[in-house]
């Protein structure tokens, strides 16, 4: 999830260590445990997983990017040999506005659940408006055809320019435009106003040595994964429901699916299967109701999974933008005031990030006078997602143009304009903390000293430089470490695994217990074998989860060093952990160091129980 300036030396994990602290396995290259099954093709992605008796289906889909839905006549695929269930909205709640955090973003569950099965209306080309389950994905692909569908079209509208257009097509009757004063009187296609101001920019424009101004746009971007959506549902006749899927949060796509489905979140366990990219494009819901309602009607596991075509017709991409700039500065570069107006492109329903960009964007800097207002705007297209900082990229390249553009005239250094205006350690972030340590000096400072930033361009060559922001989320990570019988030891976490994250918790574990790396067996747990995790997302995963894999490792210590001290008559604080076994410190004891094998068969022999 990192975009920004790299350069200069690399710092390891022993780099950053408290001053005297050696660590023994952080900071090392093991083969990661998913390794030989990703390389050799073992390893289960969304598409590949097969259950016992599974139904195939297929999604109809809007062939209008506006469209009114009068009616849907199934009966004719119904009535196909081979077809076991046949869906639309009318098969699903009709679920009230509700915001629910999703990592990184927001969103309403009524529009998810519209998304996921147009209700009332088409809103995109794409727009799921039923699905077939049946014995073979031929038949189901056949059913789709045999569907009418009475659709009355209404004009539509794609781009930005022509959805804030006063006379443009409204694609929500109800949407009212949030942050605005009063109250507007009709709808539009502005969901919500944004805005960040403090000191007066306008007059420190007017007093500026130089200003850039401009209009910066950014189309749509998909996020391009390897990977198609798919998934594997099965209800049980008692309303038990298990789900086999591809996806960058197990338990934030329970939560979302449970909700749009109004069923309890515990009626329902995912099973996270390998992810083929994400990117921030898996953190929501798009097939798996859908499959869900199939399976509950059809009586049999069914399987969803979109071609490529259905992958760009119908996910989400990043937002695309619109960004105004006027940005002023001082004859010694120092930034006087910003007034800046973006319009971020959320498709068919709200929610385009755009505190997040605004965020993301102007975070790099200290803004003495700042006017930022932002929009969230819906036209005809999928609905956006998240794709690494959601909405970040686009405001990030307007500003970082527009000092480009402030550099020049005043004649000095692009990296030096950034570095006296640069954020700093105890500068207060435009989130009201105060900035610990960053280091966006550092590395600002570190490319400025690079041979590469002053070494002679040739012909047709280029160089630039640009800096990035992202605030890091915290959320809820769960993790559990228990000690086999035989002294190695299980990790459990419920973080799907991008980038080699179960190699990290393993290392942690590791690290704390102190044993070898290939001593520690790290897994990603489904939703009914472990607490609530948020997804991998937002730089969040090492840190977060790895936190938890620590404090848990530092539990299982504890219990070691006090099944030692019981078998040893000592007291905890005569027991000492380090190189993977327990050391009596009392000085007038004389006692072997026992490992962890010895300790886990002590307590399991002693009635203390598992070591977890």
């Amino acid at each position: 999830y990192g975009c920004g300036i790299a350069a200069g030396k690399g710092i390891g994990m022993n780099d950053m260590a408290p001053a005297g602290q050696e660590f023994r396995v952080v900071g090392t290259r093991p083969v990661r445990p998913d390794g030989i099954d990703k390389v050799t093709g073992k390893a289960v992605f969304g598409p590949d997983f097969v259950a016992a008796g599974m139904l195939q289906g297929a999604v109809l889909r809007s062939p209008h990017a506006h469209a009114c839905i009068r009616s849907i006549d199934t009966s004719r695929a119904e009535a196909l040999p081979g077809v076991k269930a046949v869906v639309t909205a009318a098969d699903f709640p009709d679920i009230g506005a509700l915001e629910m955090s999703m990592g990184e973003s927001s969103g309403n569950v009524a529009d998810l659940s519209r998304n996921c099965m147009a209700r009332e209306k088409a809103l995109y080309e794409g727009h799921a408006v039923a699905a077939v389950a049946a014995t073979s994905a031929h038949i189901a692909r056949e059913a789709l055809g045999l569907i009418h569908v009475d659709y009355e079209v209404l004009p539509h509208v794609v781009s930005l320019e022509e959805a804030i257009r006063p006379d443009a097509p409204v694609l929500h009757e109800t949407m009212f435009t949030t942050g605005v004063e009063p109250r507007p009187e009709k709808p539009s296609n502005l969901a919500m106003r944004f805005a960040m101001e403090h000191g007066d920019p306008a007059t420190a424009l007017a007093g500026a040595a130089a200003v850039s101004t401009g209009r910066y746009t950014t189309p749509p971007v998909h996020q391009g994964y390897i990977e198609p959506h798919a998934c594997v549902a099965s209800v049980n006749p008692d309303g038990q429901a298990q789900l086999w899927v591809s996806s960058q949060g197990a338990f934030l796509l329970r939560t979302l699916s449970a909700s749009v489905l109004d069923m309890p979140v515990a009626d329902l366990r995912v099973y996270p299967l390998e992810i083929g990219g994400g990117f921030g494009g898996k953190t929501t819901i798009y097939l798996e109701p859908v499959a869900l309602v199939l399976s509950r009607k059809a009586g049999r596991p069914v399987r969803l999974a979109m071609d490529r075509g259905e992958v760009f017709r119908a996910t989400g991409p990043a937002p695309g933008s619109i960004v105004d700039v006027r940005l002023g500065a001082d004859a010694d570069g120092r930034i006087v005031g910003l007034e800046m107006e973006f319009w971020n492109s959320a498709g068919a329903f709200a929610g385009a990030s755009v505190p997040a960009a605004a965020m993301s964007g102007l975070g790099c800097y200290r803004w003495p006078a700042l006017r930022a207002i932002g929009w969230d705007v819906v036209s005809n297209m999928p609905s956006s997602a998240a794709y690494r900082a959601p909405g970040g990229p686009p405001l990030a390249f307007a500003i970082e143009s527009a000092l480009d553009d402030i550099a020049r005239p005043l004649g000095i250094d692009p990296i030096e304009l950034r570095l006296r205006n640069a954020v700093r350690p105890g500068d207060t972030s435009l989130m009201g903390t105060p900035h610990r340590s960053i280091a966006l000096v550092e590395a600002l400072e570190a490319a400025r000293d690079h041979p590469h930033w002053s070494a002679p361009l040739g012909e047709n060559e280029g160089r630039g430089v640009a800096a990035g922001y992202w605030m890091n989320a915290g959320l809820t990570s769960t993790a559990s470490v228990s000690v086999g019988d035989d002294g190695s030891v299980m990790v459990a976490t419920g973080s799907p695994d991008i980038g080699g994250s179960r190699a990290s918790m393993a290392m942690m574990a590791a690290e704390v217990l102190g044993l070898p790396y290939q001593q520690v067996r790290a897994i990603v747990a489904d939703t009914a074998s472990i607490g609530f995790s948020m997804v991998t997302g937002g730089s969040r995963t090492t840190f977060a989860t790895g936190k938890a894999v620590i404090a848990a490792a530092e539990a299982v210590v504890a219990q070691l060093r006090a099944q030692a001290a019981a078998v040893w008559g000592v007291t905890v604080d005569q027991v000492e952990w380090h190189d993977g076994a327990a050391h009596c410190t009392a000085a007038d004891e004389a006692r072997e160091p026992m490992g962890m094998r010895a300790l886990a068969d002590a307590a399991g022999r002693s009635g203390a129980g598992p070591l977890s």
